[in-house]
């Protein structure tokens, strides 16, 4: 196996356990202990894991990961949570996506809905997105308008942001937003790792009339570093049934519907 490609299966593998043993990751891929742990100096160098003793972890910047990497994680909870969200969209309306690995999720249980298709009238659906992969996915389906916001990309995410995204949402509005959130707690709101994301996600909240937060359990209850919008301002919240009983609760007290799948 070539230097890259096992570098790129290190990054995978750390994408779906969280955490990398050396000696186990060593005898998987047949190669040296020695070669592993070369091959984990370097992508510790590059701040895309944290090097512990005998191994390697996701690091705080594990959202990073370019998304083919993070795809994996929790992917049965993502799958039933995706297909709830897609079932919402109403054939002839105009539906938001921000980027994220759940949110491309629904952009392909949204593209397989065959209402949505043979509309000889229009469109089946508009999809207004800053992500250039959901967009890429959807571009050639017939069936679907696709409207790109425009901006600066980030390779980690492949979102959109900046003035041009901005000055695009300003002139758009959507009937439903399915927002993508790396946190989500009652208390302190909808949450993005990165601040320019947060900003363009906080602008397509207030384009929407109706905002439904896709999020599995496992962030719930959390904080991340750029506050999206309030707790509140999301209509409803599509999650998995692993989720924390006593998290649930908490959203539903302050009127957000929750369908836990």
């Amino acid at each position: 196996m070539a230097r890259h490609e096992r570098l790129s299966t290190l990054l995978s593998l750390l994408g779906q356990r969280e955490t990398l043993d050396v000696e186990e990751v060593a005898e998987e891929l047949r190669v040296s202990p020695s070669t592993i742990r070369r091959d984990l100096d370097h992508l510790a160098e590059q701040q895309l894991l944290t090097r512990t003793r005998g191994g390697a972890v996701a690091n705080d910047l594990a959202y990073d990961l370019p998304l083919r990497y993070k795809t994996a994680r929790h992917a049965p909870e993502k799958q039933r949570i995706s297909a709830a969200a897609a079932a919402l969209a109403q054939p002839g309306t105009v539906v938001g996506l921000n980027g994220g690995t759940t949110t491309a999720s629904i952009a392909r249980a949204i593209a397989m809905r065959p209402d949505l298709a043979n509309r000889g009238e229009g469109p089946g659906l508009t999809v207004v997105t800053n992500a250039l992969n959901i967009a890429h996915e959807l571009a050639v389906r017939p069936n679907i308008k696709i409207v790109v916001t425009g901006g600066v990309a980030r390779p980690q995410s492949f979102e959109l942001s900046g003035p041009l995204a901005t000055w695009v949402l300003n002139e758009l509005t959507l009937d439903l937003l399915f927002l993508g959130v790396d946190a989500f707690d009652a208390d302190a709101g909808a949450f993005a790792h990165h601040e320019g994301e947060a900003s363009i996600n906080r602008l397509m909240v207030d384009r929407a009339e109706r905002v439904v937060a896709a999020a599995d359990g496992s962030k719930l209850g959390h904080r991340a570093f750029a506050r999206i919008c309030p707790a509140d301002r999301v209509h409803t919240l599509v999650t998995d049934t692993d989720a924390d009983p006593a998290q649930i609760r908490a959203f539903e007290a302050i009127g957000v519907e929750v369908a836990a799948v």
